[in-house]
């Protein structure tokens, strides 16, 4: 579900993988691995820049 709600959002926002990774402050390999869903249990620090870049609350995302 977390990596669906990433996914969307990120292509609602009209934003590559790559920017999103720089835009949040993680790197590319991690956000890869938490929308394919390799990396089921992402911090919750990483769930926040990642909501942050957003600019959502990180219940509308998990």
């Amino acid at each position: 579900m977390l990596a669906q709600n990433i996914k969307k959002l990120r292509k609602q926002h009209k934003l590559s993988q790559e920017d999103l990774a720089r835009k949040a402050g993680i790197t590319y390999s991690t956000l890869i691995k938490i929308e394919s869903g390799a990396n089921k249990n992402p911090t919750i620090a990483t769930i926040k820049k990642i909501t942050d870049a957003f600019n959502v609350k990180i219940d509308e995302i998990v």
